[in-house]
């Protein structure tokens, strides 16, 4: 099979690339740089910019399937920044497969697509609709980018989307470090009373999905034109497991703790100070942020358990156990 990666160069991205080539498929990443620890894999890689670029038809051509992972995340910035990569870049990137006859698209959203304001208790696909008022932009340009390629599914091109939930591993680069930076300089509290369940997932587990959906997929097979929640098979305490976490890398525990209203009231009035002075940078805190880290929220994979086989091959725990060992040996 023959691949195509955008993002190829990213911590989901770089792994997907993995277990490609490790399987004997030929990769190629789309990614505005270059990324020589990918390619020394033996990955081949092209420059191009979503937001802007022209010409994707013929680097998409003669590929079998592209998996669209690129994405601009964040918390904060400007709306037409999310939705020209996030939206817009998806949009060329799915016109440019129908000229060039590829015939398979997989798409990396996220759950935060389908927020709203209720928790999400073992939830599945058909719990969770598009809610009308988006708890950030971030979200927002995800949503509107996922129904971009569920509505692509048709004839000629066999669409599928996956919703994997706060990915976590080895080295991984965002949420973790971000939660020992805090915590090292005194900043971290507990949101709620820490008793919120949370759908977390191993990379591993995220990039096989890609892949079991992938090889799945073609016209009208049960997961085209369908999105997925993909994750770890058992649902954490978010802020015990984030405990393990920073206990397992020679932390001490979280300690403090703040309403989850107050941490609601004091995110709102962070953004409008933000707003208000044009600040520069993320906001220390947003109220996307607090219900993403204060509330429940897991989701069932019985859906692509059923119509494309996944399974989890690492548990929850030995995911944990991976990550912290990795973390340690860093230094990070």
């Amino acid at each position: 099979m023959k691949a195509l990666v955008t993002g190829g160069g990213g911590y989901l991205g770089r792994e997907i690339c993995r277990q490609l080539l490790e399987r004997g498929d030929a990769v190629t990443v789309l990614a505005r740089s270059r990324y020589p620890e990918v390619e020394a894999l033996g990955a081949s890689s092209v420059q191009c910019d979503l937001s802007r670029s022209g010409g994707l038809e013929a680097l998409v051509a003669g590929h079998d399937v592209v998996f669209h992972v690129a994405s601009k995340i964040g918390a904060w910035g400007r709306r037409e920044d999310f939705l020209a990569v996030n939206l817009h870049g998806t949009e060329r990137l799915l016109a440019a497969c129908r000229a060039a006859g590829v015939s398979r698209f997989v798409y990396t959203s996220s759950p935060s697509a389908t927020f709203g304001p209720e928790p999400a208790d073992g939830a599945t696909e058909a719990d969770c609709p598009y809610p009308a008022v988006f708890g950030g932009l971030y979200p927002e340009s995800k949503a509107l980018a996922e129904q971009a390629v569920l509505a692509a599914d048709g004839p000629d091109l066999a669409t599928t989307s996956l919703r994997p939930h706060l990915i976590y591993g080895p080295d991984e680069p965002h949420m973790l470090p971000r939660v020992l930076e805090r915590h090292r300089a005194g900043r971290l509290r507990r949101i709620g009373d820490g008793t919120n369940r949370v759908s977390l997932t191993y990379r591993d587990t995220a990039a096989a999905a890609h892949l079991q959906a992938a090889d799945a997929l073609q016209v009208g097979s049960p997961n085209a034109g369908k999105a997925y929640f993909v994750n770890d098979p058992e649902p954490v305490e978010l802020w015990a497991w984030l405990d393990r976490f920073l206990e397992g890398v020679g932390e001490g525990p979280i300690r403090g703790a703040v309403s989850l209203e107050t941490a609601l009231r004091l995110g709102g009035l962070v953004e409008w100070v933000w707003r208000l002075l044009r600040l520069g940078g993320e906001p220390p805190i947003t109220r996307f942020q607090v219900l993403g880290m204060g509330t429940t929220h897991w989701y069932r994979c019985s859906a692509a358990e059923q119509d494309f086989g996944f399974r989890p091959s690492i548990s929850g725990e030995e995911g944990l156990l991976r990550t912290i060992a990795a973390f340690r040996r860093s230094g990070r």
